[in-house]
């Protein structure tokens, strides 16, 4: 199978020092990861250029989008206190953006092999009008836009440590966007809840699922089987994109979750099931701060979907969120009932 990287971006420009956990660094290590799959000119690497206005203003308001531009060009600064810009952080961003609608067009043009787009900042915070959480512009929501604005439908799978909030705002309300988030709960940023379940149009196509600190990879990949694989078949995506986060490692600075590099590559397995034919799947790197545990997590992620054998680590059991699964499954139904009897209601009313 073919591997498509788009990218790297990232690691020259949008510099928050060496003491900011998103640093260029992760990128680097990144890179190293993918290396070691000694795939040599079997890597695609195609043309990343940046993201026109057109294609961020699917997802970003033009307010946000000229507030941002200038927000840098005049030098920026902190936004909040964990997100930042540069001078150069608009084109670092808009670039990162564009390495997502490149891996969708390579994909394309080869008709098979799965993508990957190593970019910085990262995306699946930002919402329509607002940067946070180390991100300016929603790269994975980018793409997935771009595809649903000419009749596809995609499903987002974000299993990075954080709920993505940006992605689960920006769709909320969009039939052609199945959003699938596991994440650690209560946490940063204090969304996804399993009641979350989308708007009306969308009614059923977000499912939030919830984990306490300390699950493991097979608390994950029961919670995808058992609450989010039911409603995915029916929604039978043309598109699978994941925001690939690595900082539910047991050994990152950033999440208190307890998976292995091999727990990744079992996910991705799984998720790829998901892929209704080839060259219709992408990951998007996200978080992921321990240099060592994000290389070895990327070379076993990208090796399980090419049929390599990489694992550096095997996949971890028996940790807590069992009965997260079941509480989060049934508050999702009782969500979903009360807001079917509430739009019915209103139906009725009119």
């Amino acid at each position: 199978m073919k591997l498509i990287v788009a990218g790297p971006t990232g690691t020259a420009q949008h510099d928050g020092g060496t003491f900011h956990p998103e640093q260029q660094s992760r990128i680097f290590s990144v890179m190293d990861g993918i290396r070691a799959l000694s795939l040599e000119d079997e890597v695609v690497y195609p043309l990343t250029p940046s993201a026109e206005l057109s294609d961020l203003a699917r997802v970003h308001s033009t307010a946000y989008l000229t507030e941002l531009e200038a927000f840098c060009a005049k030098g920026g600064g902190d936004i909040d206190p964990d997100t930042f810009a540069r001078p150069d952080s608009w084109n670092a961003a808009r670039r990162a953006a564009g390495a997502g609608l490149a891996a969708i067009a390579s994909l394309e043009e080869h008709g098979e092999g799965v993508a990957f787009v190593p970019v910085r900042p990262p995306g699946h915070h930002a919402e329509r009008d607002r940067a946070m959480g180390f991100c300016l512009l929603n790269n994975v929501a980018v793409a997935a836009a771009s595809l649903t604005a000419r009749g596809e439908r995609v499903l987002i799978v974000d299993w990075d440590v954080h709920h993505g909030n940006g992605t689960q705002s920006i769709f909320w309300d969009d039939p052609d966007v199945l959003y699938v988030s596991t994440h650690q709960y209560p946490f940063f940023p204090g969304t996804g809840r399993a009641t979350e379940v989308g708007g009306p149009k969308a009614l059923g196509l977000t499912v939030n699922i919830p984990l306490p600190a300390g699950a493991t990879g097979d608390v994950v990949r029961t919670a995808i089987d058992h609450v989010a694989r039911p409603t995915i078949e029916e929604f039978s995506p043309d598109w699978v994109l994941v925001s690939c986060g690595f900082d539910a490692h047991q050994a990152d600075p950033m999440g208190d979750l307890a998976l292995s590099s091999g727990d990744f590559a079992e996910l991705a397995r799984m998720v790829s099931e998901f892929s209704p034919r080839p060259g219709r799947l992408a990951l998007f790197l996200e978080g992921g701060y321990n240099q060592i545990a994000l290389q070895i997590s990327v070379t076993d992620t990208l090796g399980a979907l090419l049929g390599l054998q990489t694992h550096h680590s095997p996949p971890t059991y028996g940790g807590p969120g069992m009965n997260a699964i079941r509480s989060s499954l049934s508050d999702r139904h009782r969500a979903l009932e009360q807001m079917h009897a509430t739009m019915s209601s209103v139906k009725g009313e009119g």
